[in-house]
């Protein structure tokens, strides 16, 4: 029987970012009537982690990062991008895993038409949820979501809400691949980026280093 669809139990991201970056790939991010399934992800840890936003500390920015686990991250950079995070770890740490590229599954026309606005016309389809950015685009998410709960109880349809977290039964991706972040100036060469080989809506990075 197949898994009725529900929030990513939370002690699933209670661990070390590195651990939990992983396991996100195959899990939906939701919003509203828009979902695409976890392709790529990044790993931060926090205040050990010169990538991290929080390695200098807690700031207004940031605060969310500092958790408590499931918490939704959102951040906005270069005057005109947002970019979403499941934070992890215990409270307090500023752990986070940034989504980097979702495969889209529900939704396809909002999306299309969220892209469409700064494009003139949508990407193809495997294009609409590549890239942090995108993906925030094409979903509606922006820091008005920040610090709320990725894994919140579901919500009558048409109500209003943030993104949520959702395992649906998926089995794990057979096999992960991982290698460096992409457009970080430190920690340049962690291997803390991770995704699904062959996945279309995955970035160009360098080669990967097999992990399963």
């Amino acid at each position: 029987m197949a898994k009725r669809p529900s929030p990513v139990d939370r002690s699933l991201l209670g661990g070390d970012p590195v651990d939990v970056a992983p396991q996100l790939l195959g899990k939906l991010l939701v919003m509203g009537e828009r979902a695409g399934r976890i392709v790529e992800v990044e790993a931060y840890r926090g205040e050990t982690d010169p990538a991290s936003h929080a390695y200098r500390g807690r700031t207004p920015r940031n605060a969310s990062m500092f958790g408590p686990p499931g918490r939704c991250y959102v951040y906005f950079t270069y005057g005109m991008h947002h970019c979403v995070n499941v934070v992890c770890g215990a409270e307090g740490e500023a752990r986070a895993v940034l989504v980097r590229a979702l495969d889209p599954v529900q939704g396809l026309e909002a999306m299309r038409d969220a892209r469409s606005m700064r494009r003139g016309a949508p990407p193809p389809d495997h294009e609409l949820c590549r890239g942090p950015a995108n993906l925030c685009q094409a979903l509606g998410i922006d820091r008005r979501h920040d610090g709320g709960d990725l894994l919140a109880p579901a919500v009558p349809t048409g109500a209003s809400t943030g993104p949520r977290l959702i395992d649906d039964g998926t089995p794990a991706p057979a096999r992960i691949d991982r290698g460096p972040r992409i457009g970080v100036r430190a920690g340049t060469d962690l291997p803390w980026r991770f995704w699904v080989p062959g996945a279309p809506a995955v970035s160009a990075g360098r080669p990967p280093r097999r992990t399963g």
